[in-house]
């Protein structure tokens, strides 16, 4: 992967040679720097709000590639089996690749400006603690609310929310090292998506590249229609992964 050949939005880290993602428009993800993988799940405080992550399983990965499975159905998930060639589902990949800030809403704070592009939107509700993030970026110039929209917007696995800082005219990320996570919900009883952070490189099996992220969040359950970005759908088909610690 040569990097004039990607965009890199805003705010992500610099390019690492050492990692790369291709995926393969008919099948898995081969991911190439053998970045750690883990599962982290979503824990809710005390009045139910998504609000933090807990760390699971660490897998342990000697081969490379590292090969995950795409379409939802193998016996040996994360990793790919082959039953992608034997069931019936749409590899295609439709995500555009336009950079995410090309089609963003912006809610404006006196300190602070929050870029939102729904497109990204995985649920896994972090944005919405404490009167949400759009209400509370609003009130960005009072240190409360200001910390509470930097933690709602950092804990967005996605990317969907991106903040600037106005003053500094430069975006806020959080500092993340390349890895990728394995995202669990047991308050809805479902799957997310792969989380890959600290700006991995991806491109399909054709050498098109998309663009380069601090944080994305790839479906594996097969369902999203934003392939190979998740778009929530685990939610709606209630995708498991059979993992441990899902079920409370």
């Amino acid at each position: 992967m040569e990097r004039e050949n990607f965009h890199i939005e805003p705010g992500a880290p610099m390019f690492n040679k050492g990692y790369s993602i291709i995926i393969d428009t008919k099948g898995p993800y081969f991911v190439y720097g053998k970045p750690t993988l883990r599962q982290e799940f979503i824990v809710p405080n005390a009045e139910g709000e998504a609000w933090e992550y807990k760390t699971g399983i660490t897998y342990k990965v000697d081969h490379e590639p590292m090969v995950l499975c795409r379409c939802g159905h193998s016996q040996t998930k994360p990793f790919c089996d082959g039953s992608h060639t034997q069931i019936d589902w749409d590899p295609t990949l439709s995500a555009d690749r336009k950079p995410l800030l090309d089609n963003v809403e912006i809610s404006e704070g006196e300190e602070l400006q929050l870029l939102d592009n729904k497109t990204y939107c995985v649920h896994a509700r972090f944005c919405m603690a404490k009167g949400t993030v759009w209400h509370l970026v609003e009130q960005s110039n009072r240190p409360e609310a200001q910390e509470l929209t930097i933690r709602e917007t950092f804990h967005c696995p996605s990317g969907r929310l991106k903040l600037r800082d106005k003053k500094k005219d430069e975006f806020l990320e959080p500092r993340l090292e390349p890895s990728l996570s394995l995202i669990e919900d047991p308050q809805k009883n479902c799957s997310g998506p792969i989380w890959v952070k600290g700006g991995i490189p991806m491109e399909d099996s054709e050498c098109t590249p998309y663009e380069i992220r601090n944080r994305v969040t790839l479906c594996r359950c097969g369902n999203s229609h934003n392939k190979p970005y998740c778009d929530g759908s685990h939610m709606r088909t209630q995708f498991s992964d059979g993992q441990p610690g899902l079920t409370s």
